[in-house]
């Protein structure tokens, strides 16, 4: 019986350079190396519900939207984060269609999900050690609210999409009138590397982006041609006037910014998490080898991403409509001449700086050391021009220096090669 719960790796050498989507784990989330719903947590919903049972943390229940403000202010999650999805997705899926989306507001590490008058909200958090975890808070008054861990969000949340591990999903596909997803004429992972055309189907979207075209805001005909949904009435709003009543939530935007840090963001954290759970397996009978497969491709894979060595360049620029951009680019941490990875370029690609911010956050800086160590090395031999591949060309001069200077004055615990100049 315990061959049941041993990671099966794949033995063959061109298997194992496969993508983290083509290699599941086949592991149960109750394996010792693992204990998904057992091992305690430390995320900042956990914390919540500990000082809630101690009284010294109060939730007010609002009569419009439940708990949702109290909760985005105990977690620090701003209002300008905001996004709509307006597809029947999600274990609320029977509340949600174009005139009553789905808000999903996020930070660093948690993520909220509000449907007006649906009886839960919805969390997902970033786990230190565990990855991502799901939460539910009951949406009416009580004398002591409590998050609740559900184990069926798994079902949905622990996929191909999700590199095998419970995380976060982000997609993209054209939806009918009522919400329901039109899947048979395409659906996308959304992330860096997906075609600007392919992204936020089934997602309002406020804000510029010139002769770009994506999918939304655009409602589907069923007849073949959904491209026809596509025009010059879903592109480049500034309001979603006439398209939903925002009464009751938090904001009546869906800033096209936010969703791009939010697509990134979740790819990211769902790497971290494989990269994580890969070295907590391969170590049940070893010490930790990086130089073998599958964990030296699984962090080949994380830092080409936090590299954003395939990233689709825009084409034109883009333009939020609220202040997530500013906000969030004013968190740093930055270098000697204030230069941060949070800085958004938003003329030619994402961010100024090609470095992923995710390494700041509490997952990564829980990896175990040879991990954490094995990444920052890879880095460092993209960065100094020593890995010869054609594909890092893109990573110009100017972006390899600067994005060492930052990770030199903002990390504390880089290998000695960071020292030379």
């Amino acid at each position: 019986m315990r061959d049941v719960f041993i990671f099966v790796f794949v033995m063959s050498v061109a298997l194992s350079a496969r993508q983290l989507t083509e290699r599941p784990l086949t592991v149960p989330l109750t394996s010792p190396a693992i204990g998904y719903f057992t091992r305690s947590t430390s995320d900042v919903v956990a914390q919540l519900n500990r000082r809630l049972e101690e009284g010294t943390a109060r939730l007010a229940f609002d009569d419009r939207s439940g708990y949702l403000p109290a909760v985005l202010a105990a977690l620090r999650v701003p209002v300008e984060s905001q996004m709509l999805v307006m597809s029947k997705t999600g274990v609320q899926a029977l509340y949600t269609e174009p005139s009553n989306p789905r808000a999903i507001l996020f930070n660093d590490v948690v993520a909220v999900g509000y449907i007006r008058g649906a009886p839960l909200l919805e969390l997902a958090v970033q786990d230190p050690q565990q990855g991502v975890l799901f939460y539910t808070l009951d949406q009416k008054v009580q004398e002591t609210p409590r998050f609740e861990r559900p184990s069926a969000c798994v079902r949905c949340h622990q996929v191909y999409s999700t590199l095998h591990v419970p995380g976060m999903l982000s997609r993209s596909s054209f939806i009918a009138r009522d919400g329901l997803s039109l899947g048979q004429f395409g659906a996308y992972d959304i992330d860096d590397r997906t075609p600007f055309g392919k992204r936020w189907g089934g997602w309002y979207v406020t804000g510029t982006h010139g002769s770009m075209r994506h999918m939304g805001n655009a409602i589907g005909t069923g007849t073949g041609d959904q491209q026809a949904a596509i025009s010059d009435r879903t592109l480049n709003r500034t309001s979603l006037d006439g398209l939903f009543d925002a009464h009751g939530y938090a904001s009546a935007q869906s800033d096209i910014v936010a969703l791009m840090v939010f697509a990134h963001q979740s790819h990211m954290t769902n790497l971290i998490t494989r990269v994580g759970w890969e070295a907590r397996l391969s170590s049940q009978d070893r010490p930790i080898d990086v130089t073998r497969a599958p964990l030296r491709d699984a962090v080949d894979e994380l830092v080409d991403y936090a590299l954003f060595i395939d990233e689709q360049p825009l084409a034109a620029p883009v333009r939020g409509t609220t202040r997530f951009a500013e906000t969030f680019a004013a968190l740093g941490p930055v270098d000697t001449h204030g230069r941060s990875l949070r800085q958004l370029d938003l003329e030619h690609r994402l961010f100024r700086h090609p470095c992923s911010f995710m390494l700041y956050s509490p997952a990564f800086r829980a990896l175990p050391d040879p991990v954490r160590h094995a990444i920052y090395d890879r880095i460092w031999t993209i960065l100094s021009g020593r890995e010869a591949d054609a594909k890092y060309a893109r990573l110009s001069p100017d972006d390899r220096s600067t994005v060492l200077q930052i990770l030199r004055d903002t990390l504390q615990d880089l290998p000695e090669q960071y020292a030379t100049r």
